[in-house]
């Protein structure tokens, strides 16, 4: 017995089992961007021109917002480390082979770290705020901003390329978008110049926010399976052959006879 490989059933045979796929790119995208923006609202008070006098005063005076924006920082952590795995996922189950997804992937990771490292020196910031001299304060401070800035934005960067560029080869995303999520991941590579000098700290915003909307709308755009272009194949019928029947001769018409 011999079944026909038809479009649909080449379309069940590419379907991943259930669960493999992982969590939806859409709810740890929304959970990190949640938790990211609220830690940035928090903890609006430092930045690099900050005088160690001040970083000291700004901790003094809001303990409570530090530590739940360390918290918080933290938090966020966890979902931007799953969507790593899980759009890593993602993609190898679209087809996708170039090291580009492997390099995405250790980004985010890395981007998860190091916001590990600023929750943690922020929620230092809040919980020693009643002894903490000029010095603790302003290397607190100093270690949380490079975390989250030179850091984090780059390394944040490399995801959003591991998607993008896989995405544009492969057209799994609209170009336009993939286009642009490509150029916020170049701006924000950049940001690990900001270590050295702070004329390009413009970059920190761009690769941070932007970088978010373009996990959010991969998240939303990604099919999950990819569509396989099938060739018409020409159908060729089996040829039946039948034994020719032959008139009898006139000498094997006439042996009948006699």
């Amino acid at each position: 017995m011999t079944t026909t490989d038809t479009p649909t059933r080449r379309a069940r045979q590419a379907r991943p089992p259930a669960g493999q796929l992982g969590p939806p790119l859409l709810v740890p995208a929304l959970a990190y961007g949640v938790l990211m923006i609220a830690s940035v609202v928090l903890a609006a008070g430092g930045s690099r021109s900050t005088s160690p006098v001040e970083s000291l005063d700004y901790i003094h005076a809001h303990p409570t917002a530090l530590r739940v924006a360390g918290f918080l920082q933290l938090a966020s952590a966890i979902p931007l480390a799953i969507f790593a795995g899980t759009g890593y996922r993602r993609l190898r189950q679209l087809g996708v082979t170039a090291p580009g997804t492997a390099i995405g992937f250790a980004g985010g990771i890395l981007a998860s770290a190091a916001l590990t490292i600023e929750g943690l020196c922020t929620w230092t910031m809040g919980t020693v705020a009643g002894s903490a001299d000029v010095a603790t304060a302003s290397a607190l401070a100093g270690l949380a901003f490079g975390a989250g800035s030179a850091a984090f934005v780059p390394t944040f960067a490399l995801l959003v390329a591991g998607i993008a560029v896989p995405s544009l080869i492969l057209r799994l995303l609209p170009r336009p978008l993939a286009w642009g999520c490509l150029a916020v991941a170049a701006i924000g590579l950049l940001g690990t110049f900001t270590a050295l000098t702070d004329e390009l700290d413009f970059t920190l915003p761009i690769g941070r926010f932007g970088g978010l909307i373009c996990i959010v709308a991969a998240a939303v755009l990604l099919p999950t399976t990819r569509p396989r272009r099938t060739t018409p194949q020409p159908t060729t019928a089996l040829a039946k052959t039948t034994p020719s029947k032959t008139a009898p001769t006139k000498s094997s018409t006439n042996k009948l006879s006699d």
